[in-house]
């Protein structure tokens, strides 16, 4: 049976849209960025190299060097829109965080990159204030829905950023939720410590960091994939 040809037209109209519509919307390979072992996806912030006097890989673990380097890790390749996921914990009273968009034309990668926080709450300064507690867009955001385990327990993380579009979840609740770019963002931006840093969320790709504060806190079972 002969089809017509404005089936057959028809027919491959759809299969482009389809195409396309997959493309568009499907997500990459995830990639592992840590896998208790390997640091070769990571070096210091504005450094060639992984910063050894102030991380180190330990029982399976990426964890800070108490009284070591100074110095936050990067990822050394750039991330637009990405899914990442890990586990973290944290000393007692100790605080660090996870950063993206990061670029290193600046002296601190916070003047560039919005930061998912991680820290004690219990014990530390920051988590008497909901807008700077764990699981919080750092100084802007309060977390809602948290559910934080205890020091010494392993916190699950889930940093989406799809276009302009963020999510921050911590042990499978989504906290956090915001628009870059948006003008509830920047207005918050305007009444923040970052009002003096011109672009501070506006980078539209990245590094991911993993902030060293000084304290001692460990990663692990760290991936990522692109959108």
């Amino acid at each position: 049976m002969r089809i017509p040809t404005s089936l057959l037209l028809l027919s491959a109209s759809l299969l482009l849209i389809t195409g396309c519509s997959s493309t568009k919307n499907g997500s990459g390979k995830w990639e592992t960025l840590f896998d208790g072992k390997s640091v070769d996806h990571w070096r210091g912030y504005q450094r060639d190299a992984f910063p050894s006097k102030g991380w180190t890989v330990e029982n399976g673990t990426l964890k800070t060097i108490p009284g070591g380097d100074i110095v936050d890790l990067v990822t050394k390749d750039n991330y637009e829109s990405f899914e990442l996921q890990l586990e973290w914990r944290i000393s007692p009273a100790g605080n660090s965080g996870v950063m993206y968009h990061v670029v290193e034309g600046f002296k601190e990668p916070w003047y560039t990159g919005p930061e998912m926080q991680v820290l004690d709450d219990a014990k530390h300064n920051d988590g008497q204030n909901p807008k700077t507690s764990a699981g919080a867009l750092y100084a802007l955001i309060a977390p809602i829905n948290k559910h934080l385990k205890p020091v010494g327990e392993w916190n699950q993380a889930r940093l989406l950023v799809n276009g302009n579009h963020v999510e921050h979840w911590l042990n499978g609740n989504k906290v956090v939720q915001y628009e870059l770019n948006s003008d509830e963002l920047n207005q918050l931006i305007v009444n923040s410590k970052f009002k003096d840093k011109p672009r501070f969320a506006k980078e539209k790709t990245g590094h991911v960091v993993l902030q060293n504060h000084k304290d001692e806190v460990w990663y692990r079972n760290i991936k990522i994939r692109r959108l």
